[in-house]
């Protein structure tokens, strides 16, 4: 196995980038680039995200034992690269997404399907500099097969039974007992790194906070971690507690009401309704305070938009302290409904091997080993001074990733009463230098780590822009997970990883 330094090393002797804020940017030809793939075979450098440009491909690295971040990019001079996606299935489908946008072949990729492209766009490789002519028919997508004695097909969606995210999902079953399932996504492609090219900051502010709706607090303030780092500006430091403040109001409703949607999905409809009355005391305390029940368009570039009125604190308070006395009834309730465990123990297994292997975060990597979270590497304001508890189990089934979500709300409401009683005064908005520059930030989602990366000009707009959603990296793994399981208890599963179909295909 190659060693971390090794590729530290390398690295350090690539084409610098100039402008490249916080974490450094290197360039590598060909023959470099083709030496990177081969080192990451034998590296536990954990693979972040993986983007294109018109003439060029970027892939965000980590160290998972020091937690250095390097950014390393690739002109494709022929419009091809070496395919990451040979060495870390991680990235096979960031690498057919890329060719679907950009039209640059990532070379030895055996999986020569088109991942967002659905045969319906008006012009294929839409981002290339060279547009291609749009396909002449809508295309049947071809499923990967499966062999056996007795298996027969189940397709289901892309329209659900409820509102909901289309995303169409293929099983291979053997009676019951699932053989094999393959998502096709896509359906919610929006184009945004075309849409945000040219705008100016502000705009591309409110486009962020809407690449995943039940994110947005997240989206926008890895945009503005982003920019701010790019132009170089300093943000208050009331605004950075505002902005943890609104982040685990975000995560804190999130979790609750995925708890209550396993629990649906197991027969047990009493928590959902129990759990959707706490989301609504969040939402509705949202509204009073910050004037949107999701805290959209907040958090902005140099700051928030408006400060925690004189009533904030203490309505905030009283919520945590209800929501305390609740959550807590309702853990007690779940663990002690053998119903329950019937359905969850055992159910949905992610092994830590394979949570690792793919990078896994939120949740989903927390159940089943893999504790990284990104308020705590790399980190940023305020959480270096909040203590912060990542709770991890090693079980990898939807029990785990309940329990993990029981004791993230837990902390969530420790953390907001912490910012309250240490909230510091003064502005919550600074301006924004005009100075052009790229910035990448990295932000904790309630689903795991999202990633922004964006290059701006001098005139305040937007250049490129890149958003990278946890739930790229736990689509495949719940494809995993199922294996083995009933087809009745798929329901289950895609609930307890509950990943974003809007933020995964942007």
């Amino acid at each position: 196995m190659i060693g971390q330094d090794s590729l530290v090393a390398f690295l350090a002797e690539a084409e610098t980038v100039e402008g490249s804020h916080p974490y450094p940017r290197v360039r590598l030809d060909r023959v470099g680039w083709q030496s990177l793939v081969a080192r990451l075979a034998g590296s536990e450098w954990c693979l972040m995200a993986e983007w294109g440009e018109q003439d060029e491909v970027h892939v965000a690295l980590r160290d998972e034992r020091e937690g250095d971040i390097r950014i390393v990019s690739h002109r494709c001079v022929d419009r091809r690269f070496v395919a990451i996606g040979t060495v870390r299935p991680a990235a096979i489908r960031l690498e057919r997404a890329i060719r679907d946008l950009w039209g640059l072949e990532p070379e030895g990729l055996d999986d020569r399907r088109p991942w967002f492209d659905h045969g319906r766009w008006p012009s294929r490789q839409p981002l290339a500099a060279r547009p291609r002519d749009p396909s002449p028919t809508p295309f049947a997508y071809p499923f990967l097969p499966a062999e056996g004695e007795g298996l027969h097909q189940i397709p289901v969606g892309p329209v659900h039974a409820g509102v909901i995210e289309p995303g169409h999902f293929r099983f291979h079953a053997q009676g019951e007992t699932v053989v094999r399932l393959e998502a096709r996504l896509g359906y919610t492609h929006k184009g945004i790194s075309g849409l945000a090219a040219g705008r100016t900051v502000e705009a591309v502010a409110r486009l962020a906070g809407r690449i995943s709706g039940d994110s947005t607090v997240a989206y926008a303030l890895a945009f503005a971690r982003a920019v701010e780092a790019a132009t170089g500006a300093e943000v208050p430091r009331r605004a950075d507690w505002l902005r943890a403040l609104m982040a685990e109001m975000e995560r804190l409703s999130n979790h609750l009401i995925d708890i209550g949607g396993i629990c649906n999905d197991a027969a047990f409809a009493v928590m959902l309704a129990h759990m959707s009355v706490l989301r609504e005391r969040i939402l509705g305390v949202n509204r009073a305070l910050f004037g949107h029940r999701l805290l959209m368009d907040q958090v902005v570039p140099g700051g928030v938009v408006a400060d925690l009125p004189p009533e904030g604190s203490e309505t905030i308070k009283q919520l945590l302290y209800e929501l305390h006395k609740e959550i807590e009834r309702a853990r007690q309730l779940y663990e002690n409904t053998p119903s329950l465990s019937d359905r969850t123990q055992g159910t949905g297994i992610l092994p830590s091997a394979l949570a690792n292997r793919f990078g896994a975060g939120g949740v989903v990597g927390r159940a089943s080993g893999r504790g990284h979270d990104a308020r705590r590497v790399p980190g940023y304001p305020p959480y270096e001074m909040l203590d912060l508890a990542v709770p991890m189990l090693l079980e990898g089934d939807v029990n785990a990733r309940v329990m993990i979500r029981f004791a993230e709300a837990a902390e969530s409401l420790r953390l907001i009463n912490r910012i309250l009683l240490e909230l510091p005064d003064g502005p919550v908005r600074a301006d924004l230098p005009r100075r052009a520059g790229e910035g990448m930030a990295l932000v904790e989602s309630f689903r795991g780590e999202v990633l922004v990366w964006g290059r701006v000009d001098a005139e305040g707009r937007v250049v490129r822009l890149h958003a990278h959603d946890p739930s790229w990296f736990q689509w495949p793994l719940l494809e995993v997970a199922i294996k083995g399981n009933i087809v009745a208890d798929f329901p289950l599963c895609n609930k307890s990883f509950n990943c974003s179909y809007s933020g995964h295909d942007q």
